[in-house]
């Protein structure tokens, strides 16, 4: 009983969907959808009204028959419309009635084709206002929901997208938004139009002959309950295959944001294995769903075949036996019952659309009715008049949603008093960066309360209170567009003064005027184009614009050097305001008001430098250990900015700037003229599935030729009721009911077969496409994801929708084009065998019906294109807005986002506006096409009768086949837009496929050899980046390290260093030059193998959404790493204690992009990563600079470790962690001004000497 309930609880649920789907609409489209609706009522009553003309007709027919065969009798002649013999006495039947004549055939024709082309206008109004006013109230409340929902995404406390993956909400905005669109279009609207021919069809049927209708309709249930269960199992299996792609999409997005971190490690097999794996399960889905439309569609065609039987030998009775129906009465009850029936059988597709529309409404539905717990968009809350920027924590308990068992902050009280800088220390992982975001209210705590002078900020208007607040992170995030514009999203409607002045004091001002652009110069997708200390100071801009009342700076100086950070320093000590300061490097903080001391998420101690100092805690320790060793002044040494910052997170690092100002106008001319695929390429594909394919074409090709033959058996029957010897009539009639039984079961069989065969096809070949796009993706050289055209949201999107849509092309398309084609054979065969002229005359209709598919064809593949050109600019807003919530929310800017994706929502509204007319234009004709072509030929068809003594049988058989094919012709032009979009996507996709990367990574080409040594040399090495080609970063770069030797990199920002690095990668190629390994130019060594001698830690390392095992076997992908090798790797990098405290040990799953993380525990991730891979050459990009001064101790003894008997290359960030190397090369401009070891540069005194002594930057 309980689960009986549950199920009409389910259904109840997924009915209220139904509507739920409307609740975008205003007036005026509710107003559009019911003047819409009744349109499609009456169109949908044209064909019921027409088969009253039609038993009329068919009445006329057979009396003229019945006459034709009397007069054959020479003895007999017509008098006054009755038949009289010869010798002047009424001429009676057996039956002892009269028989009628002189029906003038031709006048009667004439009359019954006005008739017909009457209903022809009227259908060809009321079906383009049906399409026109749905689509066009549809398309507007599709731009509101997008709007809406990515609004309500936007509103989200930032827990909440801790908990959904940014990959599957993009693909949220486009698939399921799309899938919504097409259940509240033009589908409804068809829907409807069917449901009303249903109706109207049974209504002519009592009309015309009661009980014969409820002979068959007792039929009846049998199809309806068999469509409602195909509409709930469809929706079902809708639903989870949505599931599986979601989660396919996500992994593409992780791996394509860490491209580099992937190609470094050789992952690119794994990966593309690893988004198989996810796609299998979506095929599993999709195959079961196919299966299911075949079986029941099998069904119905089975049940209404045996329904013709039954109903033609009772109808026959009722004519022959009592005389209630005559032969025109049948035809009309019959049809009017059958085309009722019919309807609601095609119905049954549109339920398929509302099903999926259901289905994808759900998890859209669900987000916009979900309250976010912090509401970024409320106007509740306080203002405060004076704010003196107080800051209080009162017993705070915090975890993070999506990690409830760890817990950050433990009962943490502190006071931080206005107008003072006060600066958090601890290890990393105490808390620090989470109580910043408390204070900003990213998160509200589980206990305890936060205030700001005295006021619980949860009272606190979020946007005033953010408004107030100012911050500079270690990783800053900037948006792609111009620095000035980033600078703007401070605080709007500044003034270039006022940017100029806040980039003088971040230090910024000379580094932009050097640019060629100046304040225009695009940054590029996350800031790719600038330099991490470049972008920090433009954060740091961007912060001091807002003037702001609190300033929070995590770690905001960690990748400057000395000098900028003295001139920032300067700026933020000029005003007085409330200053929280995280920093790792602790002589930028000794100068704080407050320190506080944090350890396992509490404040342990609070006080002055000197005061904590002479406490000996927490502060202590981490000095003591920073300064050991240490005996210069340069104990915080020289820190940099490392300009191409070898980012292995920021997976699409383009660094065009001049070059990318195309980057607004997405439409790249290449992209604009793609010609659509061929479609035999696109069947190649399909190849491998030849078995399926040939067995779904069988079934569809006897699928095509039953309607033709339903034609023959239907005029047959017709043909009885004009033989006057009953027995022999009752015979044929028994024959051909037989024959329809037949016809039923082969039905059931075919529709099956076509089904199942096609949908598996069909999504074998979506993974394929999917599989092999990825991998194409992933064969790229990285420049080519530099450039913005392929930038993370257009590739995902790409993936997600062109694969799907190429199936538009073969699968279930070619199974409704065989299936026509074989119904368009039959039917033409069997008309031109019994009469070529009447077929004659009724294909001159058919280009009419096939030129209005073409045409729609046609106008739609233009829009296709231009839909998808558009839908893909909102999506670099969505995505870029996406990724990069925490900035936004940290700028309270998230209105000026939703304002940004609102615009670029105009262009794709505007289009589907326009495509609404033609389409409706193209229905119309294509609607009222039928009853001219009927006018016509019944009218030649009576011609015939009357003058040839054709019989009408023929007429009606020669009439019913060619309408039948010319339905088929409508059905493949019905298909047409799919097909269009398919040929379009394919074309993307095999631009794709077929480009040649200009670095190969196959695992063939260029030399191996057996020993490696690890030799490296530099030989005047010349390199731009491709996307920046006016600024040269290496400028003759010469430098050579011997096996086992370590090379350190120091220099002021910009001058290339990292750049060397990512050339000895082969992630780019020097522009001229060569750089040796082993004496081998790189450019002839195979590209995997040259990585895998290559173990690298950079400062940011990119981790994956999987375990702390996984991770670390990345580091080798050639092979499965075995536990103790990854316990191995982890004892050498100080790693295994810390893992083994955790809940779950090496399986505990480290978040997307290791956000559970803190950054000493996911750098030394990364080292354990490089170390398993066991490489002859270690280059290490900064490794230990977002570390505090304990973790660095630890990841550099780590380091250290690994650097034994191997080549090594350092960038570092402080010359105190260079000095043992064995050359130490400082650069400038591109260039080496001098080399040597630590002691011989030291007695140089030159550059080197200057650094390590003053901290200047070289110029």
């Amino acid at each position: 009983m309980k689960k009986s309930a549950k199920f009409t609880k389910k259904f109840y649920l997924s009915y209220a969907y139904s509507f739920s789907q409307f609740r975008f609409a205003t007036w005026k489209d509710v107003l559009m959808m019911v003047v819409g609706s009744l349109c499609a009522l009456i169109h949908g009553a044209a064909s019921p009204l027409m088969l009253l003309v039609y038993g009329m007709m068919t009445d006329t027919f057979v009396a003229y028959e019945f006459e034709v065969q009397e007069l054959k009798d020479p003895n007999k002649n017509c008098i006054n419309n009755t038949i009289y013999w010869k010798n002047g006495s009424i001429y009676e039947t057996a039956a002892n009635s009269t028989v009628y004549c002189g029906v003038d055939i031709e006048a009667e024709m004439t009359m019954f084709a006005y008739y017909y082309i009457g209903i022809g206008l009227g259908v060809l109004l009321v079906s383009y206002f049906q399409i026109f006013l749905w689509v066009t109230a549809a398309a507007r409340q599709v731009q509101r929901l997008r709007k809406a929902y990515f609004r309500k995404i936007m509103q989200m406390e930032i827990g909440w997208f801790d908990c959904n993956c940014v990959g599957e909400l993009n693909t949220r905005l486009a698939d399921d938004i799309n899938n919504i669109n097409s259940a509240i279009a033009d589908q409804v609207s068809i829907f409807i139009e069917k449901i009303s021919t249903f109706v109207f069809g049974f209504m002519v049927g009592f009309v015309g002959g009661w009980k014969l209708t409820l002979v068959v309709i007792a039929v009846s249930p049998m199809i309806g309950i068999g469509a409602g269960l195909m509409a709930v199992a469809v929706s079902r299996l809708t639903g989870r295959e949505l599931k599986a792609y979601a989660k396919a999409g996500a992994v593409a997005n992780e791996v394509l944001s860490s491209i580099r971190t992937v190609a470094a490690f050789g992952g690119e097999h794994k990966e593309a294995e690893r988004y198989d794996r996810n796609l299998v399960e979506a095929l599993k889905w999709g195959v079961k769903k196919g299966t299911t439309i075949g079986i029941f569609q099998g069904y119905l065609w089975c049940i209404i075949f045996l329904y013709y039987a039954l109903a033609f030998w009772y109808g026959s009775q009722l004519v022959i036996e009592t005389k209630e129906l005559s032969p025109g009465n049948l035809i009309q009850v019959f049809l009017g019952v059958l085309i009722g029936a019919v309807n609601l059988g095609q119905a049954s597709p549109c339920l398929e659309a509302f099903a999926s529309g259901r289905a994808a409404a759900k998890t859209v539905f669900d987000t916009i009715d979900r309250e976010p717990e912090i509401d970024c968009f409320s106007e509740e809350g306080y203002k405060l008049d004076k704010v003196k920027g107080d800051i209080e924590f009162h017993n705070v308990t915090f975890y993070y949603t999506s990690r409830p068992d760890v817990k950050i902050l433990n009962d943490l009280s502190m006071q931080i008093k206005a107008g003072e800088t006060t600066a958090f220390v601890g290890p990393s992982g105490s808390g620090k960066s989470t109580t910043i975001q408390l204070i900003q209210r990213f998160y509200n705590p589980q206990g305890g309360m936060l205030t700001l002078d005295g006021h619980d900020i949860r009272t606190l208007n979020i946007q005033w209170l953010r408004s107030l607040i100012g911050i500079v992170e270690q990783e800053p995030v900037l948006f792609a567009t111009t620095i000035a514009e980033n600078i703007r999203f401070g605080r709007p409607g500044v003034t270039m003064g006022d940017i100029i002045q806040a980039t003088k004091e971040a230090n910024a001002y000379n580094f932009i005027m050097d640019l060629p652009q100046k304040f225009d110069t695009l940054v590029g997708e996350g800031g790719g184009q600038m330099s991490g200390g470049q972008k920090q100071r433009i954060a740091i801009a961007r912060a001091l614009i807002r003037n702001p009342k609190i300033l929070l700076l995590d770690m905001a100086t960690s990748a400057l050097d000395n000098e900028s950070e003295a001139v920032v320093q300067e700026a933020l000590d000029k005003v007085s305001r409330t200053t929280i300061s995280i920093a790792h490097r602790l002589s930028t903080i000794k100068n704080a008001d407050v320190i506080i001391g944090f350890e396992h998420g509490q404040a342990v101690e609070k006080g002055t430098h000197k005061e904590l100092l002479e406490r000996g805690g927490v502060y202590f320790t981490l000095t003591t250990l920073q300064n050991q060793g240490t005996t210069n002044a340069a104990n915080d040494g020289f820190s940099k900015t490392l300009e191409e910052d070898f980012d292995l997170k920021s997976g699409s690092l383009s660094r065009a700037s001049s070059k990318c100002q195309k980057r607004y106008s997405i439409s790249n001319d290449a992209d604009e003229q793609v010609e659509p695929a061929p479609v035999a390429r696109i069947l190649k594909y399909n190849q491998p599935e030849w078995p399926y394919m040939l067995l779904g074409s069988l079934g569809a090709a006897i699928n095509g030729s039953i309607s033709p033959i339903y034609a023959v058996l239907f005029s047959q029957i017709l043909g009885t009721f004009g033989i006057s010897d009953l027995n022999k009539q009752r015979q044929q009639i028994n024959g051909i009911c037989v024959l329809f039984c037949i016809v039923a079961i082969i039905s059931f069989i075919s529709q099956f077969l076509q089904g199942y065969a096609f949908a598996k096809s069909g999504e074998l070949l979506t993974r394929r496409l999917r599989k092999l796009g990825f991998q194409a993706m992933l064969k790229q050289e990285i420049s080519w994801f530099d450039d913005p055209t392929n930038s993370l949201g257009v590739l995902t999107t790409r993936l997600a929708t062109d694969a799907s849509m190429v199936r538009g092309a073969t699968g279930s398309q070619i199974g409704m084009i065989v299936n026509s084609l074989a119904n368009i054979g039959a039917s033409f065969a069997i008309a031109l065998y019994f009469s070529w002229k009447l077929t004659l005359v009724i294909v001159c209709f058919l280009p009419l019906i096939g030129l209005s598919g073409i045409f729609q064809a046609k106008m739609l593949t233009g829009f296709a294109h231009e839909d998808k050109k558009a839908m893909e600019a909102a999506g670099q807003t969505s995505s870029e807005a996406l990724s990069n919530i925490r900035t936004i929310a940290g700028l309270a800017k998230e209105k000026s986002f939703v304002e940004s994706y609102e615009q670029k929502l105009e262009l794709p509204y505007k289009s589907a506006k326009k495509k609404a007319n033609i389409y409706g234009f193209c229905f119309g004709l294509s609607q009222c096409v039928f009853f001219m072509a009927y006018a016509a030929s019944f009218r030649y068809g009576g011609y015939l009768v009357s003058s040839e003594g054709l019989q009408y049988m023929i007429v009606f058989r020669v009439i019913s086949a060619i309408v039948t094919s010319g339905t088929a012709l409508g059905r493949v032009s019905s298909f047409t837009p799919d097909y269009a979009k398919a040929k379009i996507a394919a074309a993307q996709f095999f631009k794709l496929l077929d480009r040649v990367p200009k670095i190969s990574i196959s695992h063939t080409d260029g030399k191996k050899w057996d020993i490696f040594k690890g030799k490296i040399e530099f030989l005047n090495c010349k390199f731009t980046y491709p996307a920046r080609p006016d600024i040269q970063v290496l400028n003759g770069l010469a430098v050579c390290v011997k096996p086992g030797q370590t090379l350190a990199f120091v220099g002021s920002s910009g001058c290339g260093k990292s750049t060397s690095v990512q050339l000895l990668e082969r992630f780019y190629d020097p522009d001229e030059g060569q750089v040796l390994i082993d004496d081998h130019p790189s450019h002839t060594v195979n590209v995997p193998f040259l990585r895998s001698q290559i173990g690298i830690v950079s400062q940011e390392p990119v981790l994956f959404g999987c375990s702390i095992a996984e991770n670390i076997r990345y580091g080798d992908n050639a092979r499965s790493v075995s536990m103790e090798e990854v316990m191995e790797a982890a004892k050498k990098a100080y790693l295994h204690d810390f893992v083994m405290n955790l809940p779950d040990k090496y399986e505990s799953q480290v978040g997307a992009q290791g956000s559970q993380l803190s950054r000493g525990e996911k750098q030394r991730i990364a080292i354990a990563r490089a170390i398993v891979r066991n490489p002859k050459i270690l280059l290490l990009d900064e490794a230990t600079s977002a570390l505090d001064t304990e973790s660095e101790k630890t990841v550099q003894a780590a380091l250290d470790e690994a650097r034994k008997g191997r080549t090594c290359i350092v960038i570092a960030h402080r010359l105190t962690t260079i000095q043992t190397a064995d050359i130490i090369a400082v650069m400038s401009h591109g260039v080496i001004i001098e080399q040597g070891t630590h002691a011989e540069l030291m007695t140089k005194k030159g550059a080197y000497y200057k650094l390590f002594t003053t901290g200047a930057p070289i110029s």
